[in-house]
């Protein structure tokens, strides 16, 4: 049990409003939401005010300081000493994986939100996708659409991943595009808590998040979005999945291949390669480490159609010809030209997810 909130029940009645201020320890709250914190002083108070006002009261914060070296530990504490729904988790430093583990063992209600340090939440997001949760019994977990911010900060990627996510509205969708980049941002899910503990998160060597998520899937978990901007995600040049190689490029690429090779690929040697350019290159050297190979690559490049690249003849889209084929991965950049070929695929009679795959 969490040393804050064994130290409260220990309080007696006379002391509850000086401790826990007006909010009580629910004997159950409806959701935990699951903080890890690391050197994040000049943002934790912020983000402790936005869950704070959530329009949804019944939840319990679960923060986890993982050895934080600045003054977070201290903002945590006296922020929990006024409201009793917060407990604090110090922890030796032992990494992202290793606090959302230890936090997740402290989690109480049926429900658990994810959240980051330098995140701000609407104030009515746990309403919302408690909502969507219990409409739809189906679901494993729902996440919402994102706001990136400060805006001035933000490139023509961030942007482009920005509108990408805000097309994402479904389960389907979800499913579609799990292989193209992560397709909900893992600080928006609030996932059932059996199933969080479940699968858990793991060191991997690629993103603990995207991992997870993919795993879900993998198991046949449906995964949804509530289609409005309810979480703010901050975009700072020291955030963790800018500066860890756990989440480089390459980590993401082979996190997608042994996936892939688990799943769509698990019954298969060869397969269709839609695409050869720096993507579909990148894809296809991670998918050679798991002895999947190409058996052949589709491309429109007028200079490559008729060569072979590592043995696999490389022929024009009007070539493929129709199902049945080996399984499709389409791994091509940018949202409109998958477009494209899903439009032209689905003309022939090829199916998402079940003939062909797009894996960015």
């Amino acid at each position: 049990m969490c040393a804050e909130r064994a130290r409260r029940r220990a309080g007696s009645a006379a002391d509850a409003p000086r401790r826990g201020g007006p909010h009580r320890v629910e004997p159950t709250p409806r959701v935990s939401i699951l903080l890890p914190v690391y050197d994040a002083e000049a943002t934790l108070a912020a983000c402790l005010r936005s869950i704070a006002r959530q329009t949804e009261p019944r939840f319990e914060c679960v923060l986890v300081d993982d050895g934080s070296r600045d003054g977070s530990l201290g903002i945590a504490r006296r922020f929990a000493a006024r409201d009793a729904r917060f407990c604090v988790v110090a922890a030796q430093h032992a990494g992202l994986v290793a606090a959302l583990q230890r936090g997740l063992a402290q989690c109480r209600a049926p429900w658990v939100a994810r959240m980051d340090a330098d995140d701000l939440m609407h104030r009515e997001r746990l309403a919302r996708q408690l909502a969507a949760l219990t409409a739809d019994p189906s679901l494993a977990a729902v996440g919402c659409h994102v706001r990136l911010f400060p805006r001035r900060a933000l490139g023509d990627g961030m942007r482009a991943y920005e509108a990408w996510l805000a097309g994402i509205d479904s389960p389907q969708r979800v499913r579609a595009e799990a292989f193209v980049e992560c397709p909900v941002a893992h600080p928006t899910l609030t996932l059932r808590r059996d199933v969080l503990r479940a699968f858990g998160y793991r060191e991997a060597g690629w993103p603990e998040d995207y991992d997870l998520l993919l795993r879900m899937l993998a198991a046949g978990l449906r995964v949804g979005v509530v289609p409005r901007r309810l979480h703010a995600w901050r975009q700072r040049p020291d955030r963790l999945s800018r500066t860890s190689e756990v989440y480089a490029a390459e980590r993401f690429t082979a996190c997608k291949a042994a996936h892939l090779v688990r799943t769509f690929l698990a019954h298969a040697d060869a397969y269709v390669l839609w695409g050869y350019g720096g993507t579909g290159r990148a894809l296809a050297r991670a998918l050679r480490a798991h002895g999947r190979h190409p058996s052949r690559i589709v491309e429109l490049h007028p200079g490559r159609i008729g060569q072979r690249i590592h043995g696999a003849p490389v022929v024009s889209p009007e070539a493929l010809g129709g199902p049945p084929t080996p399984p499709i991965v389409v791994s091509v950049a940018g949202a409109e030209a998958r477009a494209q070929i899903r439009a032209a695929l689905a003309q022939r009679g090829f199916r998402e997810c079940a003939d062909y795959v797009c894996a960015a």
